[in-house]
């Protein structure tokens, strides 16, 4: 069996919570992306990464049915993990910083994958919603073939403070029914209200995010290693 770390991102005030991720370290002993692909699935996180050059923070990303050029809980983690200044992605490189209880990546919001933003009234209307069925039409607008798409549900808790409730359908017919904290979601609804964002997301996890000067977007959050 393949050696690999499992971490969890985005955790909470008091270290739980958080979407955990698989990390294999010596990307090498598994070069092939069929193989890698074949791992992410068996393993079933909702990323799994690659790491093929530890000192340079080269990383590929996987999903268990999909190769990402980029995602935010597997930079947030890895690049907590290797202590590298920046992470080289297929979509681009990565900054990397380190403060106090948080682990920080700097990306562009057009590296994210393409999800649906869909705002609530409240806070109380996010929470109630309804895991949606793949080919299941629902309050959530989905269509009826399956391909529902990712769709990430958001309502103010407090709009003037910036905290944000939220939650994460990726509609992938990957298992992952819903995603605890989702990064790249986090990046683009940055991008789209242009402001920094406290938001809890899933169960209880906690991403921080900050638009930076042009066109970047700062996410951040604690990590911790689960074993």
């Amino acid at each position: 069996m393949t050696d690999y770390d499992v971490l969890r991102v985005f955790c909470g005030p008091g270290g739980g919570y958080g979407n955990e991720l698989g990390v294999v370290r010596e990307g090498s002993v598994m070069p092939d992306r069929e193989e890698r692909q074949a791992f992410a699935a068996k393993l079933g996180f909702s990323e799994t990464v690659f790491v093929d050059d530890p000192e340079r923070g080269v990383v590929d990303i996987y999903t268990p049915t999909l190769r990402l050029p980029f995602a935010g809980h597997p930079c947030v983690g890895v690049g907590w993990l290797l202590d590298v200044p920046e992470l080289v992605t297929p979509a681009g490189v990565v900054g990397v910083r380190l403060d106090g209880e948080f682990s920080w990546i700097e990306a562009r919001a057009e590296w994210a994958p393409a999800r649906t933003l869909r705002r609530y009234g409240s806070a109380a209307e996010v929470d109630a919603l309804a895991v949606p069925a793949p080919g299941e039409r629902s309050e959530m607008g989905v269509p009826p073939d399956g391909v529902w798409g990712r769709i990430y549900a958001w309502a103010w808790e407090d709009e003037a403070a910036g905290r944000v409730r939220a939650r994460a359908f990726p509609g992938r017919g990957d298992g992952i029914e819903e995603d605890e904290a989702t990064g790249a979601a986090a990046l683009l609804l940055t991008q789209q209200l242009g402001r920094a964002l406290n938001i809890v997301q899933g169960v209880g996890s906690q991403i921080l995010t900050a638009p930076q000067p042009g066109g970047w977007v700062e996410v951040g959050g604690r990590v911790r290693l689960e074993r």
